[in-house]
């Protein structure tokens, strides 16, 4: 070997063993400061992040599993029912005034209000061009804006139903 190639290989090696050094440190720091952070003392929160991963975290196999996993679906519909808007009444007047009089009592936005001339025009489109305006959303050709379900998506399609049915019976 010649001289230069020595050299070379005594430096490379003294760099290698330098990061060597580096990453031995790195790994004794990151184990002293793992043993250091205090574990989640709250098991509220360990309960929390335990339900929310349930869902995807679960295994189902044969027949005790698939039981299970009719009982999780029912569960799961059972929890999305409660979730309903206004605790899923069907009652318009509730709804109205609850959330759409903000804007349909004043003509916020250029909503129409509960009066002849604020409806008349709506009302003459039928109440399923309604129906689809009020849960999808609609932007007029004035720059009215009706945002879908009035903004609250928790609201189901038939609660939007029965408050329009409402708001046309109620015209003034």
């Amino acid at each position: 070997m010649r001289n230069y190639d020595l050299e070379f290989l005594k430096r490379f090696s003294m760099v290698i063993g330098f990061l060597t050094l580096v990453t031995l440190g790195l790994i004794v720091g990151a184990s002293y400061l793992h043993r250091s952070i205090p574990p989640e003392v709250d098991p509220a929160a360990t309960k929390r992040t335990a339900d929310r991963i349930a869902p995807y975290g679960a295994v189902y196999a044969g027949e005790t599993g698939a039981a299970a996993q009719a009982a999780a679906a029912q569960a799961a519909a059972a929890a999305a029912s409660s979730q309903a808007a206004y605790g899923g009444t069907t009652d318009g007047a509730v709804i109205y005034n609850s959330l759409c009089g903000a804007c349909h009592t004043t003509g916020v936005g250029l909503a129409p209000t509960l009066t002849a001339a604020g409806m008349g025009a709506r009302a003459a489109k039928g109440t399923e061009t309604l129906y689809k305006h009020a849960i999808e959303g609609f932007t007029g050709p004035d720059g009215g804006v009706m945002p879908p379900k009035g903004g609250n998506p928790a609201l189901t399609d038939e609660q939007v139903q029965v408050t329009v049915d409402w708001m046309l019976a109620n015209v003034k």
